[in-house]
């Protein structure tokens, strides 16, 4: 398991291109029939990537679960969201089946012992994204598919940024402890998210790009409000985001992507709001 350590704004000033990728973009999150996870102590959230080919994958595979979590299964006490952004496959957990396709979502929740990932068509593999927090009580494991997500329009095609924010795992959808998740999906022609931006104080976020097309790639921007920076990220790759970094993008095309957060609360209206005009 690779372990992001907490970088702090102050230091963060005068990181190199390199570095700043190093501490906070996650790339090469599906190999076949492996686990890929990756730790950070940033509201301790683990970003996950499965990719299953021609294994059942357990969701434990190559990760030493005492030594990372100090627990006896992974779920022992924390909780989980996965999106399918690749072919039909299925979850498993605690001998439950449940189907998911293109953009359909899953909670499971604190308490589930085996949890397993198939693709339905080795040719085309299942992608199976999640993010993990620490939870303090158990809810129900529940799947939400793409059609069944609470859907809010947002922006125009004038500013660039006409999308449809699709709400799964969230207050108005399911209870958890402090794990939320949903996908936007930006319209053809629009290559904004989060402009106007914001940062959130009490709860970090880990964003997923992908429907990249092409050679195309998105600047994700990053940092203080009046210091900020950018990482070129391609297709299915993430990116962490504490709670003191603004978080916002722009593509050199349309794309689509998943956004996680945790931390003191689930208070969606708990940020703080910087003017375009201020940032540096």
């Amino acid at each position: 398991m690779d372990i992001r350590y907490s970088t702090n704004q102050r230091d963060f000033k005068r990181y190199t291109t390199e570095e700043t990728r190093n501490e906070f973009l996650i790339e090469n999150l599906y190999l076949p029939d492996e686990v890929v996870a990756v730790y950070s102590h940033v509201d301790r959230m683990v970003t996950l990537g499965i990719m299953p080919v021609n294994d059942l994958v357990p969701i434990n595979k190559g990760i030493d679960i005492w030594a990372n979590f100090g627990t006896s299964f992974f779920l022992e006490r924390r909780e989980v969201g996965f999106f399918n952004i690749g072919g039909a496959g299925k979850v498993t957990v605690d001998g439950k089946v449940y189907s998911m396709g293109y953009k359909d979502c899953i909670y499971i929740t604190k308490g589930a012992k085996e949890v397993f990932f198939q693709s339905d068509d080795k040719n085309k593999p299942a992608k199976f994204y999640g993010v993990s927090a620490p939870a303090h009580c158990s809810y129900e494991t529940r799947m939400i598919s793409i059609k069944d997500a609470a859907k809010k329009p947002l922006g125009s095609l004038e500013t660039s940024n006409k999308r449809v924010i699709n709400q799964f795992i969230h207050p108005d959808v399911l209870p958890t402890c402090q794990l939320s998740m949903g996908l936007t999906e930006l319209d053809a022609g629009s290559v904004w998210n989060t402009m106007p931006t914001h940062t959130h104080e009490r709860r970090m976020e880990v964003y997923t790009y992908f429907e990249i097309e092409g050679d195309n790639v998105v600047f994700h921007i990053m940092g203080e409000p009046q210091q900020t920076r950018h990482i070129v990220m391609q297709n299915e790759q993430a990116v962490i985001s504490p709670s003191w970094s603004i978080h916002s993008g722009c593509g050199t095309s349309s794309y689509s992507f998943i956004w996680a957060m945790g931390g003191e609360n689930q208070a969606f209206d708990d940020m703080d709001s910087i003017k375009t005009v201020d940032l540096r």
